[in-house]
């Protein structure tokens, strides 16, 4: 079978910026220097170009997770053109074919089980599916955006007057031009690049799946450091319309703290996030999953999956018990009923449901690490 076309700018953009940041910027910092401010500068600019990518392209206009004020969306597209991964309208259009396609070698624009390489940065060097160069149709709500339409009108020149243009600007303030543009220019981009690429091979590839093995999508935490919070992919895949990757407050989620952040200043608004219901019942039916395919190797596997079964039936009845009680107190709350008898019952009957989840959530877990955990560790 003949192989789809090479693109030679990619190609051409991929060596010229790798060579020019693993070889020549090396040089330069040796018989130069590098001081304080060109590294501030650079960080500065690899955290806004590439939370640019997941705050922007990502989160905001192919997810809709948010809406964003008309400053915002200026500012989130120059950066995502400074991380030169192609205008916002032609990324979402990829990105939503991803998620619609996930997995599948001949429609998914990066497939993960086509391996890293390929995932990675191989899909960008051919032109393995030539329609989505022009194709659209998908991204019609993002056509009517101002921004998007600019951005993707005027994306080329964006990109240099941003990438040189702006670190030359900085140089020149610093007294070093040439030392601006090659560390917090090219060394930025390729840091950038491979770090948002992580996303399409390594989440892909390495950590858990809590919430659905439907897909290859992994959570990692080690690598959401490294990619401002998509590392949660897992959890990304099945609630996609959700403004947060790590939901909890102690996972490391940059671009879900700014988009918060802007919330707060009136800048963002209308910001998405799943039902805790929804993520526990996802939680729980990949434990009870797992547990089903690992007793078989037990010698009583049948008794033990009955005791699991019943524990999981109880969990999940308590569980829909205490959420429906926790929408109607919230209703009541929101409504401004004055407090009563009812509400007061109400009220008491939450506590009691939730505190019956609580202890039943606690058994389950008891009983998964029981009969579960030492056959994972073996």
């Amino acid at each position: 079978m003949k192989k789809p076309r090479i693109i030679p700018l990619n190609i051409a953009v991929f060596l010229a910026t790798t060579l020019i940041a693993l070889i020549a910027t090396p040089i330069w910092i040796i018989f130069n220097g590098i001081d304080s401010t060109e590294i501030i500068v650079a960080v500065a600019l690899f955290f806004f170009t590439g939370m640019s990518i997941t705050a922007g392209y990502h989160r905001l206009w192919s997810h809709k997770t948010y809406d964003a004020h008309p400053i915002v969306k200026v500012f989130l597209a120059i950066g995502g053109a400074m991380a030169v991964q192609n205008s916002i309208l032609h990324w979402s259009s990829d990105h939503r074919v991803h998620h619609r396609y996930v997995d599948e070698n001949d429609k998914d624009p990066y497939s993960a089980k086509k391996g890293f390489w390929f995932s990675h940065i191989g899909w960008m060097l051919r032109e393995y599916q030539a329609e989505r160069y022009s194709d659209y149709r998908n991204c019609k709500d993002l056509q009517k955006d101002k921004v998007v339409m600019w951005q993707h009108n005027h994306y080329l020149a964006i990109v240099l007057g941003a990438n040189f243009g702006i670190t030359a600007l900085l140089g020149f303030l610093n007294g070093d031009v040439l030392g601006m543009v090659l560390i917090a220019g090219v060394a930025r981009l390729v840091a950038v690049h491979h770090v948002t690429f992580f996303i399409n091979s390594l989440a892909h590839i390495w950590g858990s799946r809590p919430y659905t093995d439907s897909n290859t999508a992994r959570d990692n935490g080690l690598l959401a450091f490294f990619t401002f919070g998509e590392g949660y992919h897992n959890y990304h895949h099945i609630f996609e319309y959700d403004y947060r990757n790590g939901i909890h407050w102690w996972q490391y989620d940059p671009t879900k703290w700014l988009i918060k952040a802007l919330s707060w200043l009136g800048l963002t608004s209308n910001l998405r996030t799943t039902p805790e219901e929804r993520i526990e019942k996802a939680k729980l039916q990949m434990q009870l999953k797992n547990a089903k395919t690992k007793l078989v190797h037990l010698p009583n596997a049948d008794e033990i999956a009955a005791v699991v079964q019943a524990e999981y039936d109880l969990l999940v009845s308590r569980m829909t018990a205490y959420y429906t009680a926790k929408k109607r107190l919230m209703r009541e709350k929101h409504s401004n009923i004055k407090a009563s008898y009812e509400s007061l019952e109400l009220d008491f009957k939450y506590r009691e449901l939730k505190q019956a989840f609580a202890l039943q959530k606690e058994k389950w877990h008891s009983i998964y690490s029981l009969y579960l955990e030492p056959q994972v560790a073996a």
